[in-house]
């Protein structure tokens, strides 16, 4: 194998790691930007509940 041929070689994985990295760095952040999303509905579905808990409690308590 002649020098030129060996690095075209080292060249080619090293762009193909680098790319791959690149791929796998833009993945990682739309699914963490998917769990906050999920993770933001779930909050305001808890606060939503609790208001309505707290209604129903605070009116059980005007019939007693």
């Amino acid at each position: 194998m002649e020098w030129a041929q060996f690095l075209i070689l080292i060249l080619t994985i090293g762009g193909l790691f680098l790319w791959n990295r690149s791929e796998s760095r833009s993945d990682y952040r739309h699914l963490e930007a998917g769990v906050k999303a999920q993770l933001d509905a779930i909050h305001s579905e808890i606060k939503d509940f609790h208001g309505r808990l707290c209604a129903i409690e605070e009116r059980n308590k005007e019939k007693k």
